[in-house]
């Protein structure tokens, strides 16, 4: 098993594929070691050719409501009443300063998503 970087798409399929032969690897092991770097080399390869964007602030929020089995309606003790909760979730009004306060205090949602700005619905009347 030689170790090389990882410099084109063929190099990654193959390190991908030494992993998959690797991922039971014993700890401590030789093979372990092995493996620690070689997916260390994936990630970097990973993040300079298929980086993951950040989601924006509404999807994070969905996220976070998800993954704690929250619902909207949990949203409005943090931002206020049913209709200001309605109208950020639908993209119809931005947050505020501080809303993004109280939701990266109260659902641990990052500040630096909740401040990225992203685009709002328009709504014919």
């Amino acid at each position: 098993m030689k170790l090389r970087p990882i410099k084109t798409e063929l190099d990654y399929q193959d390190a991908l594929k030494q992993i998959e032969k690797l991922f039971d690897a014993e700890p401590n092991s030789p093979e372990c070691d092995y493996l620690d770097i070689l997916t260390t080399l994936v990630e970097a390869y990973e993040q300079k050719h298929y980086p993951i964007e950040a989601p924006d602030a509404i999807s994070a929020i969905f996220y976070y409501l998800e993954t704690r089995g929250l619902s909207e309606r949990d949203l409005e003790a943090i931002i206020g009443t049913e209709e200001q909760v309605t109208v950020i979730l639908n993209k119809q009004q931005p947050l505020t300063l501080d809303i993004i306060r109280r939701l990266n205090q109260n659902l641990g949602i990052p500040a630096e998503i909740l401040i990225k700005p992203y685009s709002l619905t328009t709504t014919s009347t």
